[in-house]
């Protein structure tokens, strides 16, 4: 079975690759097109020729969906955002209804439909509403918070040298868990629905960014703050913690962390 993976930037991707590979499956990893390129559509019909099944997990929040300053933090263009996230989603459905793509997975956040106030998870859920509506066979997976994606979080809550964030709940997990499911995910039929996967503890996210912040050579410190924006969001205490039927992986944060720190994971996405 051939499955098309499709990443913007960071490591969930390739190790979704690697599962379905190991699965037995032919998985390719492809770069995700950029914002605003009408003219992808094109090489995606080329990409997804022979492909079972496409992978979208291109979507999850950065700092490069905005501009950062240490001065002001991350400030997010609504617009250049929903142009990328529903372009590329439009050219994967469009160029894999003609390969005879049978799956499209993609994907999402935890409490993308509950942040109306953000810009960029407005920007997702659009996209999330636009797949479900397509028509198309679809499997939609939420993840919390990835571990890996702490040092981002930490440089788009970052001004004048302090790192804000608020100190809501959150369950975040192993980016290779996500990938594990995701693997499952495209190996088996279409859900036709939304599935969420989460950590296997809570944990404040104020907490979460401050135990990754150890370098000798940090000079930032974190500070709780009620008010601070989560990627252009402002949180309450359980906006970000899944439903009851998630999947829970396995792998605790402390474990993460002291792996990372023996140099066996990466502690930034990948280029």
């Amino acid at each position: 079975m051939r499955v098309i993976v499709v990443d913007g930037s960071g490591p969930i991707g390739l190790w979704t690759v690697e599962r379905l590979r190991a699965r037995g499956c032919d998985a390719v990893l492809e770069a995700a097109g950029p914002a605003g390129n009408t003219a992808y559509a094109e090489p995606w019909s080329v990409a997804l020729a022979g492909a079972h099944a496409v992978v979208d997990v291109s979507g999850l929040p950065s700092c490069q969906a905005g501009v950062l300053s240490e001065d002001t933090g991350l400030r997010i263009d609504e617009a250049v955002v929903a142009r990328q996230l529903c372009r590329t989603t439009a050219d994967l459905i469009t160029a894999g209804a003609s390969a005879g793509v049978r799956h499209h997975i993609a994907l999402s956040m935890v409490g993308a439909d509950r942040l109306s106030d953000s810009p960029f998870f407005r920007a997702l859920h659009r996209r999330d509403r636009f797949i479900e509506r397509s028509g198309i066979p679809y499997s939609l997976i939420s993840t919390t918070q990835p571990y890996e994606s702490v040092d981002d979080m930490a440089d788009a809550s970052t001004e004048d040298w302090v790192v804000w964030v608020p100190p809501v709940r959150a369950r975040p997990v192993a980016g290779a868990e996500v990938a594990s499911f995701l693997a499952d995910v495209a190996s088996s039929a279409p859900l036709l629905s939304a599935r969420e996967i989460a950590g296997p503890e809570q944990i404040r996210l104020d907490s979460f960014v401050s135990a990754a912040l150890t370098r000798p050579s940090e000079y930032r410190r974190v500070y709780a703050d009620a008010d601070s924006p989560y990627f252009g969001a402002r949180l309450t205490d359980d906006c970000l913690l899944p439903g009851p039927e998630a999947r829970i992986a396995r792998v605790r944060y402390h474990e993460w962390l002291a792996a990372r720190g023996d140099g066996q994971l990466p502690g930034r996405p990948l280029p």
